[in-house]
């Protein structure tokens, strides 16, 4: 009997040892690559090292975001000793001003990992530095800061919590910006205590480049403030306004309202955060008619100076009445423009094909993207000439079936007053390394040639008189050659057009004759004054006068252009600080005026050549325009000689060479 018990026993314990060795054996060999990676996960951590995001700066290298290296501070309570929480809570309170009872309690919680202090300031993290309680540690957690708030956010956008680039230029420009994150290798023992970090295995994070922007922060100071005052002057409920430089593209200002500001992104709401300037469309109203009107006389079918029967302000055409706000009887083309009338448009319009009609119209852009480097820009609506009714061009020349965004009426306009080609709208002026060194360079990106400079200097002149003499008194600025279109459209609600909600907006330029700024502006619903007129040209003439004084050279060569473009003006701008040289230069430009009152008398005698010495460019042309002669230009500025001779008899069809060039007087250029 005993004998069978042992063999039971010595059996039991062979299988024993049998299952055993077969575990180890497979623990050992078979599983030795699977335990051997649990164990360097249990014993080593790789911990991911945040690079730091690229600064963004205005054109004159005004900070606008940067990264704040803030730390985050966490605790194990699983590693904490028995007085290690009073110790904790006592230094914790000491650096951050919270009573000891708030790090307690959070050392009291039922996480296993708990939070001391979230995006800790720099200077607070550091007189941490010597602190050490075993189950402490801490993280770089930088934080983007906004440094003016408000300014341009729907142009700029934000970051999430993950640090990714949300609307505007932080997401366009995400991978430019966001650089290449690091990683750390720490060992732990069997407890997860921190030995040491593997150096040799360390990756250092590369910090994202830095992007320069074309605004310019004073402008766009200034925007907001003015577009602010206006919608609380005519209680409007939103408003949009575009700087742009119109012979290259450079958006210069760029603001909504409301608007919100980055640092705190989630306390505003989707609407607040919303970029209207390139998400939300509208019917232009009457700043169409000078894109139209361009068309019209580039295309040859309406003349600079024709006129046309505005019957009294009623018209109608078929099933169709068509008014206008005053009654006039007959309108020179300039004319329909400055008293934005819709009759007048509407039977010009006729005369243009409406295949013509629509290519103008997309080479202004309009129906397209302007592909501005923003996300989120929508293409608005331009019927085909397929859909074109009897009455679809006629509404489309005063503004209304077609939808636009604001971005693109303010490319147009640049077109319109740059000499006739499109520019694409761009933001990014340069890429630079965080050691300041360049690694992109943005250049001008034109798109197509629109009109020619020929229509464009008559829409100039037509858009001048709007200033002078028509619907934008309320734009005119003393001293500088203002020029624009206002615009009045009722709004779509329910398919309908309201009869109390409206569209006011106004776009225009200076200075006329050498146009260095476009702005536009849209109010929406105002509820006092309603019209383009009464409520968006002031607005623009606010912030125009505003940035004028705020940028001595864009002053500057406001008053020069205004005086050479006036000569018989008794108000003698002064471009030096210097008593001698203001004497001299007002000479010069005496002189200059005399020479040229003089020459123009002379033209009448169209047989002879005029001496156009001194003249403009542009005036030189006009004379050799006027007398039947071609020309070719060499150079820029006022022309220094020609090869037909004054006083030489002239035979029309003969080509004059001008010779041009920018006298300089005292660092003071005059074209």
């Amino acid at each position: 009997m005993n004998n069978n018990r042992l063999l039971v026993i010595i059996a039991a314990m062979t299988v024993f040892f049998t299952v055993l060795a077969a575990k180890l054996f497979d623990i050992q060999i078979n599983m030795h690559e699977d335990y051997a990676f649990y164990a360097k996960n249990q014993q080593t951590e790789i911990r991911n090292l945040r690079a730091e995001r690229g600064f963004i700066y205005d054109r004159n290298n005004e900070l606008i975001a940067y990264d704040r290296n803030d730390v985050s501070f966490f605790a194990d309570t699983r590693m904490l000793k028995k007085d290690d929480a009073e110790k904790i809570a006592a230094k914790f309170s000491e650096v951050f001003g919270k009573s000891k009872n708030h790090y307690l309690k959070i050392l009291k919680g039922k996480s296993k990992i708990v939070t001391l202090e979230e995006k800790a300031p720099r200077e607070k993290s550091h007189k941490l530095k010597s602190f050490t309680v075993e189950g402490v540690f801490s993280k770089e957690d930088p934080t983007r800061i906004y440094s003016y708030d408000n300014l341009a956010s729907h142009l700029i956008g934000y970051v999430d919590k993950d640090y990714k680039g949300v609307e505007g230029i932080e997401k366009f420009y995400d991978e430019k910006l966001k650089g290449v994150d690091g990683k750390v290798l720490i060992r732990r023992d069997v407890r997860g205590r921190m030995l040491s970090i593997a150096e040799d295995a360390t990756v250092k994070p590369k910090s994202g480049n830095s992007v320069v922007l074309t605004i310019n922060k004073t402008y766009q100071k200034i925007l907001q403030e003015e577009l602010q005052k206006g919608v609380e002057q005519y209680k409007a409920n939103s408003a949009v306004g575009i700087i742009m430089n119109p012979n290259n593209g450079e958006v210069l200002a760029f603001a909504n309202l409301p608007d919100f500001n980055p640092n705190k992104f989630n306390y505003f709401s989707n609407e607040s955060r919303r970029n209207k300037a390139l998400t939300d469309t509208y019917e232009p109203g009457s700043t169409f008619k000078s894109i139209i009107m361009a068309a019209l006389i580039d295309k040859g079918v309406v003349k600079e100076n024709e006129k046309v029967y505005a019957e009294n302000g009623k018209y109608r055409y078929k099933r169709v009445n068509i008014s206008d706000s005053h009654k006039h009887e007959w309108l020179t083309s300039k004319e329909v423009i400055e008293q934005s009338s819709n009759i007048g448009m509407a039977k010009f319009v006729q005369r243009i094909d409406k295949s013509e009609f629509f290519k103008y119209l997309r080479d202004f852009g309009f129906g397209n993207y302007t592909s501005i480097d923003l996300p989120g820009e929508t293409k608005g609506k331009l019927l085909k000439p397929a859909q074109f009714d009897d009455y679809s061009q006629m509404s489309m020349s005063y503004g209304y079936g077609i939808s636009i965004t604001p971005m693109q009426l303010t490319a147009a306009y640049c077109a319109l007053v740059n000499g006739g080609t499109l520019y694409q709208p761009y933001l990014l002026k340069k890429v630079i390394s965080r050691e300041g060194n360049m690694v992109e360079n943005a250049n001008p990106k034109p798109i197509r040639k629109v009109i020619s400079t020929e229509t464009s200097n008559i829409i100039k002149d037509f858009m001048l008189g709007v200033v002078e003499n028509g619907t934008a008194k309320t734009a005119k600025i003393e001293g500088v050659k203002v020029g624009g279109k206002t615009g009045t459209s009722k709004q779509l609600e329910n398919n309908k057009y309201s009869a109390n909600s409206y569209n006011s907006s106004f776009a225009g330029f200076f200075p006329v004759d050498n146009p260095q700024i476009v702005c536009f502006i849209l109010m929406d619903s105002p509820q006092l004054g309603r019209y383009g007129g009464l409520v968006a040209a002031p607005v623009f003439k606010s912030i125009s006068e505003k940035i004028i004084e705020a940028d001595p050279n864009l002053m500057r060569l406001c008053k020069q252009n205004y005086l050479e473009s006036d000569p018989q003006t008794n108000e003698v701008i002064l471009a030096s600080n210097d008593d001698q040289d203001q004497k001299e230069f007002a000479n010069f430009t005496e002189k200059v005026n005399k020479e040229m009152i003089a020459q123009k008398q002379k033209i009448a005698d169209k047989t002879k050549m005029p001496n156009l010495t001194n003249y403009q460019l542009r005036d030189a042309i006009s004379v050799l325009t006027q007398l039947g002669l071609k020309y070719k230009v060499q150079g820029s500025g006022k022309v220094v000689s020609q090869s037909i001779l004054p006083d030489q008899k002239i035979k029309p069809g003969e080509v004059c060479i001008l010779k041009c060039e920018s006298k300089k007087l005292d660092g003071v250029i005059i074209n």
